[in-house]
């Protein structure tokens, strides 16, 4: 079993900024990459930024700029900074990992069950 377990979600005002962790635990052989999806109110779950292994980074257009995911490969964790931070930046961040259990398996998406970030003054 793989679980991820996302932290650092919460209430900011207009233009400060948070920190979301999100740690891989479990039946791990290598993680190929993790990312970020958010959910706000009435959408779709996007992409907010993803990191391969290799450290090449995705951001979404709406968020260059403003936040930084990064990762700990040793400790299966990724980060996501996220500063000056709008309102229409409120969701639901979900954490997002492709991940191969045991050799000789493919790679496997897993999600954790998301932590919200409120955006309001």
């Amino acid at each position: 079993q793989v679980q991820l377990v996302e932290s650092g979600g919460g209430l900011v005002q207009p233009g400060g900024s948070l920190r979301l962790s999100c740690a891989a635990s479990g039946s791990i052989f290598i993680v190929t990459d993790m990312g970020w999806y958010r959910q706000g109110p009435g959408k779709q779950r996007e992409l907010v930024a993803s990191i391969i292994s290799g450290g090449s980074t995705n951001y979404a257009d709406s968020v260059k700029g403003r936040f930084t995911i990064s990762s700990d490969n040793a400790k299966n964790t990724v980060f996501l900074q996220l500063d000056s931070l709008k309102p229409e930046d409120t969701a639901v961040y979900y954490c997002h990992a492709k991940i191969v259990p045991r050799l000789f398996m493919g790679a496997e998406d897993y999600w954790g069950k998301g932590t919200l970030v409120t955006v309001s003054s």
